[in-house]
């Protein structure tokens, strides 16, 4: 066991029955980050998955080519020893996991941006809420925004401690996500996420001055223009308070 590797292993047998069945995973290429001790791998095997398997910690990826040489042998099963944040994936369709959750903002970030069809993932249950606090509202941030501007996303399932081994010190959310084209035009998404990155980086000043304060990212010409042509109502206002709107609005004002 590795703590700094935040390995929680899921051995509540229903919440995996649920997870797996969330989304009809036969004969589909399923990311799975994290197999641990491959509990959800086998489920989504017996389903009829083509399970491809990121796992960071080498001795665990080891037991798990020996759990599952068969399923290697014959191609069902792909495992890959690295890091799901950075390292290269195979073209998968959806994906199904327990995320480390001291990655699973970076996770989820990549994985919207790589694209997919459905994922079903566990979060902490503090994270998926911030996932779906809706834009205007004290508990929106970063996170909340980049996910509902690309995706649909909803709680299908809440897990108490018991349901890991060894129990965490916080309950559980798996969420269903599914991606969408952004409800408002977006010229460059780079700079869409630009923005939104500074402005939560300064989430309790108002937006020019947010804006100002992000010249190193943002870049002294695009804030200038900024300030000078974005409405009055949209600078004074916080980035916690905006509509999701606002944000595109900003954006493809300097894009």
């Amino acid at each position: 066991m590795k703590p700094r590797h935040d390995q929680h292993f899921l051995i509540d047998r229903n919440a995996v029955s649920r997870i797996v069945g969330a989304v009809d995973v036969r004969g589909r290429r399923v990311l799975e980050i994290g197999p641990g001790e491959g509990v959800l791998t086998c489920a989504l095997l017996e389903q009829g998955a083509r399970v491809i398997a990121v796992e960071l910690d080498r001795t665990l990826c080891e037991n798990l080519a020996v759990r599952f040489s068969a399923e290697l042998a014959t191609g069902q099963l792909t495992l890959i020893h690295g890091n799901a944040v950075q390292c290269d994936l195979p073209p998968f369709d959806l994906v199904v996991a327990n995320l480390p959750y001291s990655a699973s903002s970076k996770i989820t970030f990549r994985l919207l941006d790589i694209g997919f069809e459905t994922a079903v993932l566990m979060y902490q249950k503090e994270f998926g809420q911030r996932m779906i606090a809706l834009p205007g509202t004290p508990e929106c941030g970063r996170l909340s925004v980049m996910v509902q501007t690309y995706a649909r996303v909803k709680p299908i399932l809440e897990l108490s401690p018991n349901a890991f081994r060894p129990k965490p010190q916080v309950r559980s959310w798996v969420m269903k996500i599914t991606p969408r084209d952004p409800p408002y035009p977006i010229k460059d998404r780079t700079l869409y996420a630009d923005v939104v990155r500074a402005l939560f980086s300064h989430r309790r000043k108002t937006v020019r001055k947010a804006l100002k304060a992000s010249r190193t990212l943002l870049g002294d010409e695009r804030v200038d223009i900024l300030v000078q042509v974005l409405p009055a109502d949209i600078l004074q206002a916080r980035p916690e308070a905006l509509p999701l709107e606002a944000f595109a609005r900003i954006a493809n004002a300097v894009s």
